[in-house]
Parts: structure tokens; C-alpha cells; sequence
């Protein structure tokens, strides 16, 4: 978790003997196994938490293992009150699978929102839902509706209704990645399909067209998904509310089930998902979605070369491959975005003096580039010469 720090002032003198640094070590080794007598449950609880985040090797381990199997009465007793926000932040760590439990920190009126944050962006669908039902603390603390948005176990729904309160209210969530499509979604201001535009040339045609590498990939993706689907199985149907019979969402086909969901969903997906769904949605027509797949924090290096020769993904993804500084430095991803024929002029106008001269020479012959980067190559070998 967090580790907010414990205040130990408001404990009784008891309480506080028991971790004065003078105290008898096996005082401290009892009180780490949650053997101090005299003290209520809620400061036996504290005292327990206060030796575990102590940082004392061996001993806080044995305490941290005690708070995480207090016994059911101590443990009751002490979530009756409002403890420490420090305390209430250990035992969250430790009990986080536990609703019950989870129910009574989340009440307590101290709890802190850092605490609140890292609960959002660890717990299952049904604390969630909980955490979701708070709007005003959503409000007041954005980090949560965060936290919430980018948990994968949090429902489509709930991560749509919270980001609409953002947004509705005037937050800037800036630790969404997408958050600026997202919001231009929401608002109704996403783009209209663009058309491709249709190639100049002849040649220009053939230089856009996906390769054969792009076409392997898509096949296998797509063949990939369908493998999941197989309505032979006896589970492959499930009953709705209404008594009728659809098929379980998770033998539908990736495409099919990207297809059927709205612009604000998918940007939500091209941000949590897997690869292969955010190769996907890098062909929506959409660019809000393009970009948000592009975007997403999941994105690794290897998929930014493979994606800089695609020919098959959006022009808006290739443009923001380019405007991103880390990823440009890569020689390879400069290369492969001049070659590219889907890559925009300015972009490639831009790069093409970073190549060495062996890339330049097999560009300004090449026929799988368009002609104008074939003549800018030209004239950067011209000028090389002189």
C-alpha cells in the first residue's frame, strides 16, 4: 500500500510502554503476535500495525503476518471504531480480498484517499462497484476515478458512468493516458469515419498496400480469435434475465465484440487491452480510437517497430509514433516511417536527413516508397555529394 505514517499519540500509556524503544524486547516479540494485555482490540490492532511498518526485520514480518490473520472477535471489534489512517492503510494491503472487511475500512472516516486510490487500482468488480457509488469522494479525490478506470476488473459500465461524472464536472484526468479522446467522445465531438484517400498513382497504390507480413498478421489474429469460438461447446450459450439464450461473450470474435461497442468503450480497451486488441483498434476509422490505442501505457517497444512499417494502421497512429521522443531515437522506427507509404509527407520529409546514406541510396530507387520520398532521398544524397 501507501505506507502513511501511524500516530501513535492518541494511544493509551499502556500501549505506547509497549513500543517505547526501551521497552523489553520480549515485550515488543509478544506484542508482535498480538499479546498485550490490558488494551482494547482497536489499540492491540494499532500496536500490531505500528511494530509491522517499523521496518524491524524479522519482527515486523511476524507482526505484518498476525495482521493479516487477526483473530475474527479482535479483528470485529476493532473495525467497529475509526482507526488510524496509517493502520487503516496496512490492514487494506492485507485484507483487500476480504468484502466484509474492505465494507468497514472504506467507512471509517479517516481513511485516506491515497489509501482509497491504491484500493481502486487493485480490487475486484465487486469493491469497485462499491467505491463507484461514492461520487462525491470521486469528485473531490480524481486520482480514484483513475485508479478505477484503468483496473481491468472494473465493468465497462461503471468505468463509463464514473469518467461521464469526471468529465460532466469539469476534471482533467491526467493519469488517462487517453483521456483527451476519451473526453471528445463522451462530449459527442469524436471525428466521422474518415475514407482513405484513394492513391495518386498506380504505383502509389501498390507501395500502400498491406504487405505480405501485415496480411500474415491479421490472418493470425483473427484466426487466433476465432479459435476461442465453438458453439458445439455446451457452455457456449448463456441465459439472459429475460430467460432467453445469447452466446457467452467470451466465445464471441474479437472483431465482432469491438464492433458492437461504442467509441468511449473502445478507447477504454485500446488503453487496457491486449496487444492484438490494440493492433485492432489502430485500424478503427475512428482516430479518437487509433490514437488511444497508440497511446495506451501497455505499449512496448517491440510493437512500435513492428507497428512504424504497418501499412495497415491508422495515418494518425504513424503520426503519433513520430511526435514521441523516446520512440523516434530508435534508428529503426525513424527508417521504417520514411519507408512506410502511409506515413504523411511532413513526417517523413521531416526524418529522411536522419538516414545513413546506404537507406538513403535504396530509398531513392526504391518502387515500394511513394515517388516524393524517393526524390527527397535523391536530394539528400545530392547534398551529401557536395
Amino acid at each position: 500500500m501507501t505506507m502513511i505514517p501511524i500516530d501513535l499519540s492518541a494511544l493509551s500509556p499502556a500501549a505506547r510502554k509497549v513500543l517505547d524503544p526501551v521497552s523489553p524486547p520480549a515485550m515488543r516479540t509478544l506484542a508482535a503476535r498480538a499479546v498485550v494485555p490490558g488494551v482494547r482490540p482497536d489499540e492491540l490492532v494499532s500496536v500490531v500495525a505500528a511494530i509491522a511498518a517499523g521496518g524491524d526485520g524479522d519482527l515486523a514480518a511476524v507482526a505484518q503476518k498476525t495482521l493479516a490473520s487477526l483473530p475474527a472477535p479482535v479483528l470485529t471489534s476493532a473495525l467497529a471504531g475509526d482507526l488510524d489512517p496509517g493502520v487503516i492503510d496496512l490492514l487494506a494491503g492485507l485484507y483487500l480480498a476480504d468484502l466484509q472487511v474492505m465494507e468497514r475500512l472504506l467507512a471509517m472516516p479517516r481513511v485516506a484517499p491515497e489509501t482509497i486510490a491504491d484500493i481502486a487500482g487493485r480490487c475486484g468488480e465487486q469493491l469497485a462497484e462499491i467505491l463507484a457509488t461514492n461520487e462525491q469522494r470521486l469528485l473531490a479525490h480524481p486520482r480514484i476515478i483513475e485508479r478505477l478506470y484503468m483496473n481491468r476488473a472494473v465493468r465497462m459500465s461503471t468505468a463509463d458512468r464514473i469518467v461521464e461524472l469526471a468529465i460532466r464536472n469539469g476534471l482533467e484526468l491526467t493519469g488517462i493516458a487517453a483521456f483527451e479522446q476519451l473526453k471528445a467522445a463522451i462530449e459527442g465531438q469524436a471525428a466521422e469515419p474518415k475514407k482513405p484517400a484513394a492513391p495518386a498513382t498506380a504505383a502509389e497504390a501498390a507501395a500502400s498496400a498491406p504487405t505480405a507480413s501485415d496480411v500474415a498478421f491479421m490472418e493470425v489474429l483473427a484466426l487466433g480469435d476465432e479459435l476461442d469460438f465453438d458453439p458445439s461447446f455446451a457452455d457456449t450459450y448463456v441465459v439472459t434475465d429475460k430467460g432467453t439464450e445469447e452466446v457467452d461473450t467470451k466465445f464471441v470474435p474479437l472483431y465482432a465484440r469491438l464492433a458492437g461497442m461504442t467509441i468511449a468503450q473502445k478507447i477504454r480497451i485500446a488503453s487496457l487491452g491486449s496487444s492484438g486488441e490494440r493492433l485492432l483498434l489502430m485500424r478503427d476509422t475512428n482516430r479518437l480510437v487509433a490514437v488511444a490505442a497508440i497511446r495506451s501505457p501497455l505499449v512496448q517497444g517491440a510493437e512500435i517497430v513492428r507497428i512504424s512499417q504497418s501499412r495497415v494502421v491508422s495515418d494518425d497512429v504513424l503520426r503519433e509514433i513520430a511526435r514521441n521522443k523516446d520512440w523516434i531515437r530508435d534508428y529503426q522506427i525513424k527508417l521504417n516511417l520514411v519507408m512506410n507509404p502511409r506515413v504523411p509527407m511532413g513526417v517523413s520529409s521531416r526524418l529522411i536527413g536522419f538516414l545513413r546514406e546506404s537507406e538513403l541510396k535504396t530509398i531513392s530507387k526504391s518502387k515500394n516508397v511513394s515517388g516524393p520520398v524517393a526524390t527527397l532521398a535523391k536530394q539528400q544524397l545530392n547534398r551529401r555529394a557536395k
